[in-house]
């Protein structure tokens, strides 16, 4: 029996907790073995009990893919009859060293080191990249099995349950309606097919026959590669290109108009200028409008090809999506709007009608087969105080492509969080797909939180309304003990996995530090990093497989602090459920989206509503892309700017092209106080409407506030008016900057803007 000693880091609100460790008996160790691109389920020996020095001498068979990544997990465990088994290290081996026919003894020596070079070759044709990494359309065509029963028979009154454990479906039951049934599951996973008959109780199901066991033997349906409903690929997709060609027109005679331009722009001098919003609850809904309502005014927002948000950012896109024509009209309209919602009483949202109506709503939606979790209570809290329109993702996505590109296009930022804190990753919500841009896969909009399994839609679900999507990507509540120190770990350079692994090493050896080993350890990480209202949503890359060369692939961004992207044991297409959460428990920023080398971005106008310090997520941003190798400005701040922070900064780097624009507008009331407009000064009766309070707790906008004042509201919108307006000559500055460096990288005199790596 062990009892940790933890140590935390200075300035936490805990104490030090140390113990001894006390060896109570000998251990009763066994060793399990899982490699899930050959199995579905985890094998395990007979266990040593009372032994420091067990041995095995037993034989397990895997039937082996060559061209994916075969990672054999072996973990060896101390059982425990009363509490959850302690592992006491994993081994993680590389099955490609083993030919057909070959026998190899390993030694793995617990002390080895890892290497931590990745010596990987780029592919350069984009077909062949997409049969090589995503083999995913190839390799998962190529291994699926549909498992097709049909014309059964049962008995009067009796039931027959069908059973593929290594299945999608898992087990199916027949009815007077139904006598076929349909199972997907892995070829190379040998699917049994398991069948027992049963009679209806009234309480409980009984067997009355014997289960009976078959071999599924060549029960195969070809399933042809572009037929699938998951689009594999790094490349926009076509209507989002279209939608560019369109914009690109719009912005090409806004900016001539603005710049005062004396000849059309052609297409390649037509930079692409996007909105980038960070979070903040009604604060950043409200003060978005005001930034986006100056905008307008200064015929700045037909300019814009893309707007980008985050958590309380995306209630503002959101609400404006509602209406496929709000770019040509002024948002005086909708801003009147807004402010009835965030100024109106909320103390009947949890009214004996409003929680029979949620009550209702959650019934429908677990029996169409959701999954319901406290997330999707809280969506619909939120559409009752944000929204009076009932609204679908893709209801206003036709306008997009329809249209002559008057609107924008709107991405929604959110994280997929995997083991806890350890490893995150993006995924954005546009009009036309959602995705998890890391693994070049995505779905239509309207697929999302269908059941997937290997590429292909197997049980179509209602879409969600827009307000079930806002519960995810502002869901407040699924904070954990350590989210106040993800920003401290990542600033130093490594986000809670230090050790790190190289595709080219076959083995790699896994020890759980022994000070923070036993149980009272597993027991104090539950309790520090569950996420107890985390919301979750059907896995689309569900069942897929990787290449065996994955690793090596340019664009499969490896997260370059933590271990796991090279364990495909561990990644997404291993999980059965998303886990998204709020953008703003990582980095508070929807940038990420931006980044993508084929959306070219090269002015981004970074809209701040963070409270205290101004430019926290714009230096964690840098830093990400420092360390990602995503061209981005260098973000540097004298002391006095930090503590007396302007209105407006501009970012660029004169020596890589590449790196895009960075306007950045902090939540700063500085020359407000004395000018209600630009050039206008206050009189003495209208001193009191420019004091803003932006004191972080005591500000009456924070993240908590649910309501504001109808004062309180109009001094946040006309503050973010006002910050815009006074400065446009740095706007337009660096907007006349674009241009002449798209005009110069066309004729040669700067390298071609080919853009970053995507995170």
């Amino acid at each position: 029996m062990c009892f940790p000693a933890v140590a935390f880091p200075k300035g936490w609100p805990l104490e030090a907790l140390t113990a001894l460790t006390i060896r109570m008996t000998a251990s009763d160790c066994y060793v399990r073995l899982w490699l899930p691109s050959a199995s579905n389920g985890k094998l395990q020996t007979k266990t040593i009990k009372n032994s420091d020095n067990p041995v095995w001498n037993e034989t397990f068979y895997f039937r082996i893919q060559r061209e994916v990544e075969n990672i054999l997990e072996l973990a060896v465990c101390d059982e425990d009859p009363l509490t959850k088994d302690d592992t006491q290290f994993t081994v993680l081996f590389n099955v490609a060293r083993i030919r057909p026919g070959e026998t190899l003894r390993e030694t793995f020596a617990l002390k080895s080191e890892v290497r931590t070079e990745n010596t990987g070759s780029d592919w350069q044709d984009p077909i062949e990249f997409l049969q090589k990494v995503c083999r995913l359309c190839l390799l998962f065509c190529l291994n699926s099995s549909i498992i097709l029963c049909t014309n059964l028979f049962s008995p009067e009154g009796k039931n027959l349950v069908l059973t593929v454990p290594a299945s999608h479906e898992g087990t199916q039951k027949s009815t007077e309606d139904t006598d076929t049934f349909y199972f997907h599951c892995v070829k190379a996973w040998e699917p049994v097919l398991k069948v027992r008959l049963q009679v209806m109780g009234t309480t409980q199901y009984r067997v009355l026959v014997s289960r009976v066991t078959k071999t599924v033997k060549n029960w195969v349906v070809s399933i042809l590669t572009e037929n699938l409903d998951v689009r594999f690929g790094y490349n926009l997709c076509q209507e989002e290109q279209e939608f560019l060609q369109k914009r690109k027109r719009v912005v090409a005679s806004a900016l001539k108009r603005v710049l005062h331009l004396e000849r059309d722009l052609h297409g390649h001098e037509v930079p692409v200028i996007a909105v980038m919003a960070t979070g903040g609850g009604l604060r950043a809904m409200s003060a978005m409008f005001g930034h986006l309502l100056a905008l307008q005014k200064l015929n700045l927002l037909d300019c814009v090809t893309y707007l980008t948000g985050a958590s309380g950012s995306t209630w503002t896109l959101a609400d404006l999506y509602e209406h496929a024509d709000w770019s040509q009209r002024t948002l005086e309209g909708p801003l009147k709007a807004v402010k009835e919602q965030v100024t109106k009483c909320k103390r009947n949202l949890m009214s004996v009608e409003h929680l029979k109506y949620y009550h209702k709503e959650l019934a429908e939606r677990a029996k169409a087969g959701h999954v319901s979790s406290f997330t999707t209570l809280w969506s619909l809290v939120q559409e009752m105080f944000l929204h009076e329109r009932v609204c679908t993702w893709s209801s206003n996505a036709a306008a997009l492509s329809a249209g002559e590109g008057w609107v924008f296009s709107l991405i929604f930022i959110t994280v997929n969080m995997l083991h806890v804190n350890s490893f995150v990753e993006w995924a954005e919500f546009s009009p036309y797909e959602v995705a998890i841009p890391k693994y070049g896969a995505s779905i239509r909009s309207e697929y999302f939180d269908s059941e997937f399994f290997m590429g292909r839609r197997v049980k179509k679900l209602p879409e969600s309304r827009i307000c079930y999507l806002e519960g995810l990507w502002t869901n407040i509540f699924t904070r954990n003990l350590l989210d106040g120190q993800i920003a401290d770990g990542f600033s130093h350079g490594s986000f809670y996995i230090s050790e790190k692994h190289s595709p080219e090493d076959d083995v790699t050896v896994i020890e759980p530090p022994s000070c923070l080993s036993g149980k009272l350890y597993e027991m104090f990480q539950d309790i520090m990093t569950k996420r107890p209202l985390l919301g979750k949503s059907h896995n689309f890359l569900r069942g897929l497989e990787f290449h065996k060369d994955y690793i090596h692939q340019k664009k499969f961004i490896e997260w370059k602090d933590t271990v796991l992207d090279a364990f495909p044991n561990n990644l997404t297409p291993l999980q059965k459920y998303l886990c998204l959460i709020d953008v703003g428990y990582f980095i508070n920023t929807s940038g990420a989206a931006l980044f993508k080398p084929e959306r070219n971005v090269d002015v981004i106008i970074s809209l701040d509503y963070g409270l205290g310090n101004v430019f926290k997520q714009l230096e964690m941003t840098y830093k990400y892309c420092k360390i990602q190798n995503i061209p981005f400005p260098k973000v540097e701040l004298s002391k006095e700017e930090e503590e007396n922070p302007k209105e407006c900064y501009v970012f660029s780097d004169a020596e890589d092209p590449r790196a895009p624009i960075v306007i950045h507008f902090p939540l700063v009331n500085d020359t407000f106080k004395e000018f209600k407009e630009p050039g206008v000064k206050r009189c003495h009766s209208e001193i009191e409407e420019g004091k803003v309070n932006l004191e972080n707790n005591c500000s009456p906008y924070y993240l908590i506030r649910l309501i504001y004042s109808s004062e309180n509201f109009d001094k946040l919108v006309n503050l973010s008016k006002y910050n815009i307006l006074n400065n446009k000559d740095l706007l337009l500055q660096a907007l006349r900057s674009a241009v002449e460096r798209r005009r110069s990288s066309r004729t040669g005199n700067l390298p071609g803007h080919s853009g970053a790596g995507y995170p």
